[in-house]
């Protein structure tokens, strides 16, 4: 169990803010799962003060959710200040977070998100006046340099922590990598070593080993995993219990995978409308699917699914498919 600020998390594990991900539906549905700590998709600055009703609805927070973290993005400190005020006032986050790692082209070049890893100062200005501004604990995600050429993730942190920030959750990758590559973890004990605030992990943490390992070898306070938790809110389930209890819980079979896709794409509904959430549930569906023999099949046919109901049927259909298949095997072993 770790604080940030006041804030006390149950366990280490804390889900990561995808864009286009982490909203209400899957959030609950992780938490559901165990995570000690749940974040929220990036939101604009820009987008809160203009009140855009996409974003507005992005605010949304499930009070099953909490402890829940917000993360905002911006380039101008007075816009960043007056949207961290108005989460703060206006929604049940329990902390704001900042995001510096995000490293699409549309985000850097407005000065956001990954572009802030090359100015130490500026990382000092922003997250000081975030943090005079609220009363909500300030975290702060970042990467560990913009390339290979600019790697300060040390003074980035350092200057985090000045600042006031309560936290930092550090992704051991270049802006430049994107996605790809290696995460350094070196860099992440690195930056735990220069800091007295909590250092979150974040980066190439695929089983619950990889979360034991980055918590002993590197020396993190928490563990921070994303895309390993896409269609398999096991993962986060898993990781919790073999930190507790060193036992490594089975992987789910197809039934429990398509009921919990089944539970996600209602709460999508719940959230969004039949239309929407069937659309967006397709590229969920896709993760869920993942490793199940067959699956190309049922993945082309929910991807041209409208309702709710085509969107079940071919989810049943394919769980009674593989059921019956194993079934047949069993016979024949």
């Amino acid at each position: 169990m770790f604080k940030i600020g006041d804030i006390e998390l149950k366990n280490r594990i804390v889900l990561a803010p995808m864009a286009g991900v982490c909203n209400s539906a899957f959030r609950l549905t992780v938490k559901e799962f165990g995570a000690g700590l749940v974040c929220a998709e990036m939101v604009s600055d820009k987008a809160i003060l203009f009140k855009n009703a996409k974003t507005m609805n992005m605010l949304y927070i499930d009070e099953r959710e909490k402890p829940l973290s917000l993360q905002i993005f911006g380039g101008e400190k007075e816009n960043l200040v007056e949207a961290a005020k108005f989460v703060d006032k206006n929604t049940t986050a329990d902390i704001i977070d900042i995001n510096m790692g995000c490293p699409v082209p549309k985000i850097t070049k407005c000065d956001a998100g990954a572009k802030w890893l090359l100015d130490p100062n500026k990382i000092y200005e922003m997250v000081s006046a975030v943090v005079d501004a609220v009363d909500k604990p300030v975290t702060v995600k970042m990467r560990i340099g913009w390339d290979d050429e600019h790697i300060f993730a040390v003074k980035n942190a350092q200057a985090v922590e000045r600042a006031g920030a309560q936290a930092v959750a550090v992704h051991g990758r270049t802006r430049v990598q994107m996605y790809e590559g290696y995460a350094n973890w070196d860099i992440i004990k690195e930056v735990k070593q220069s800091v007295n605030i909590p250092v979150i992990g974040n980066g190439d943490v695929q089983t619950p080993q990889d979360a034991k390992r980055m918590l002993d070898e590197v020396g993190v306070d928490g563990v921070m995993i994303g895309r390993a938790a896409l269609g398999n809110p096991w993962m986060i389930y898993r990781t919790v219990k073999f930190l507790e209890t060193g036992e490594l819980m089975d992987e789910p079979n197809v039934r429990e995978k398509m009921d919990v896709c089944k539970l996600h794409l209602d709460r999508l509904i719940a959230l969004k409308n039949e239309d929407v959430a069937v659309r967006e549930m397709r590229k969920h569906a896709a993760w869920y699917l993942k490793g199940i023999k067959g699956n190309a099949t049922a993945r082309n046919q929910i991807n041209i699914a409208n309702t709710r109901d085509e969107f079940v049927e071919l989810i049943d259909n394919l769980v009674e498919d593989v059921e019956a298949k194993q079934a047949d095997a069993a016979q024949v072993g």
